[in-house]
């Protein structure tokens, strides 16, 4: 297995272009140098003076201008910190646009301040003179009973490059740090990392390779878990005390308040997920463990596939093709968004130190979106890529038709479009193939990767935080063993004794970013339960299902969580399409027995 090349020895056609923000850091540091006057300029002709509607309009207006201006500088540092977090070049690059970051959020936030101050009339009005501005003064009217004094507002900006304190940290301990070395398997060396691991090896198909990387990847996370540990305590405590200031009843409450959603339907998603989904999800470990041949089914069994010699390998090129297919009937402007990826190198497929780990897609407003992955020519890294192209196709249209206040859409909602090109792969796949190996390989994978990945990978997250939580509600610090038992429990409770829970499993929560912004693990499986309907509309509907869909990525923010899936369909206000979801997972998982059976009888 190859080691890993730094950023300057790989292929540069398969990195991603940052030009079309920048064409170079100087021209980065220029427009990071004119950015601070004009929020300066802006703030001495407005701040103190937003009395009237049309005022405050234009004040907005302008605002809404410095957000688009600061769009590129922001995307720029950090796509190419995310590029190699070693790099000194790129450090400074984040250094700045984060200083430039804080001076914009502080000098500017007598904006909120002054508007809420303003009696509800006036913001009516606002309303009226300017009706694209419609949803920013509502979603700022949300945040009136939550709001502080100016002054407080204005502090509490002008922290904000220390609030993103912990998550900077924990990059660096992870991706700079921690060193894996190498680990022995069948008598042969073999580089290990994070990239690596999650990569390749914590699903090969050879068993002394996988739980031998497992075991040198989980004792050398162990060494820095006090670190880990106290980083991740200070982010909880900036999230604990932000929860008090601004007079939330919970932690939770204020991170859900953000995205439009209340308690039930968050606590729904984990309760029901963890009770009805474990049950198929223990067959299908049962299965893994049969069609393998294992004594004993360990935790770090889970992520290999059911049939890996039924898997292709794929180019990149290739990958483009599949995508096409797949994805053709959502439109020829959706694929001409696809090709213009893979052609104007939108897309960062390279593998080297000091690049962040897993995939995402970023899409800055006015340019267009940019996403990582490192390629592993595997036929699951097709899934991941039609994953994030599903967040580029949902910024991609809502970019266009929303202005940059209007565009993100909840967070709640944010995994919908994404899981929802998953769904459309597989489909594809499953209608294109006649050989029940590869049809059982496309549906172990889509438990495997699709839902695995989205309902229970990040589902366990979701619990295990949900417990850390509550921990810091009743002002408990978190120390590494706690966070140790907190995760070793709720692992345990959703395998039950189907799975041996291999010491270092407890060590997982290590290994994930989402711990640092909010309550997102949750929302993978919220946003799968809304694809998975809206893909079976597809199926049965088609083009007008189709239609239903783009109006819904069009929409971005406009609409609550409840009001998008209405938009497409669903309604999540009630229990059923998860309950749908479920039982659809229940199938798969009856259709792989029933494969299964066929191919080895």
């Amino acid at each position: 297995m190859e080691e890993l090349k730094s950023r300057s020895q790989v292929e540069e056609k398969h990195t991603w272009n940052l030009s079309d923000l920048f064409p170079s850091d100087e021209a980065f540091y220029e427009a990071v140098q004119s950015f601070r006057p004009r929020v300066a300029d802006f703030s001495g002709r407005y701040a103190g003076k937003l009395t009237d509607a049309a005022t405050a309009a234009g004040a907005i207006n302008e605002l809404k201008s410095l957000v688009e201006a600061f769009v590129p500088i922001g995307t720029y540092a950090s796509l190419s910190l995310s590029a190699d977090q070693s790099d000194a070049g790129s450090q400074k690059l984040s250094s700045a646009s984060s200083n430039a970051a804080t001076y914009f959020s502080s000098e500017t936030s007598f904006v909120k301040s002054e508007l809420l101050a303003l009696d509800e009339s006036v913001l009516g009005d606002i309303k009226v003179q300017a009706p694209d501005l419609s949803v920013f003064i509502d979603d700022l009217l949300r945040q009136k009973p939550y709001q502080l004094h100016p002054e407080v507002e204005k502090v509490l900006a002008s922290y904000s490059s220390v609030f993103n304190g912990p998550y900077e940290l924990y990059n660096k301990t992870k991706l700079l740090d921690i060193d894996f070395g190498t680990f022995e398997a069948d008598g042969v060396e073999i580089p290990l990392s994070y990239l690596s691991f999650e990569g390749n090896l914590e699903g090969h198909e050879n068993t002394e390779i996988r739980r031998n990387a497992f075991r040198a990847f989980s004792d050398k996370l162990r060494e820095y878990q006090h670190t880990t540990a106290g980083t991740y305590n200070l982010q909880l405590k900036k999230e604990k005390t932000t929860s008090d200031l601004r007079g939330f009843d919970s932690v939770i409450d204020y991170l859900l308040h953000g995205q439009k959603v209340d308690q039930e339907l968050y606590h729904r998603q984990i309760d029901m997920i963890m009770s009805d989904l474990a049950p198929h999800m223990r067959r299908y470990a049962k299965l893994l463990k049969r069609v393998h041949g294992l004594d004993t089914m360990k935790y770090e069994d889970l992520k290999m596939s059911l049939d890996p010699r039924s898997e292709p390998e794929i180019s990149i090129e290739d990958s483009r093709r599949y995508i096409n297919d797949a994805l053709a009937i959502m439109g020829d402007d959706y694929l001409g968004m696809v090709n213009r990826a893979y052609d104007e190198r939108w897309i960062d497929f390279v593998k080297n130190k000091g690049k962040s780990t897993g995939a995402f897609c970023s899409s800055p407003y006015g340019t267009h979106p940019y996403i990582l992955i490192s390629w592993t020519s595997l036929m699951t890294e097709v899934f991941v890529l039609a994953h994030e192209l599903g967040h580029a196709g949902h910024f991609y249209n809502a970019n266009r038709e929303q202005n940059v206040f209007d565009a993100r859409s909840s967070m709640y909602f944010i995994e919908a479009p994404s899981t929802m090109n998953e769904m459309l792969m597989a489909n594809h796949l499953l209608e294109n193939s006649d050989d029940p190996k590869f049809k059982r390989w496309v549906i172990s994978s889509i438990i495997s990767r699709t839902y695995y990945h989205n309902c229970v990978t990040h589902l366990l997250e979701a619990a295990y935080q949900r417990e850390v939580y509550r921990m810091v509600d009743n002002d408990e610090n978190v120390s590494a063993d706690d966070l140790n038992t907190l995760k070793r429990r709720v692992i345990g409770e959703f395998w039950g004794d189907d799975v041996e829970i291999t010491e270092g499993a407890e060590l997982t929560w290590m290994r994930q970013p989402h711990y640092y912004m909010g309550l997102y693990p949750y929302t993978y499986s919220a946003g799968l339960t809304i694809a998975t309907s809206m893909s079976k509309r597809v199926l049965a509907e088609g083009q007008p299902a189709v239609d239903d869909w783009l109006k819904v990525l069009k929409a971005g923010g406009t609409k609550s969580p409840v009001e998008l899936a209405q938009m497409a369909g669903v309604d999540i206000t009630t229990d059923k399409p998860l309950r749908e979801t479920i039982g659809y997972i229940g199938e798969l998982v009856d259709e792989l027995e029933k494969l299964t059976e066929e191919i080895e009888g």
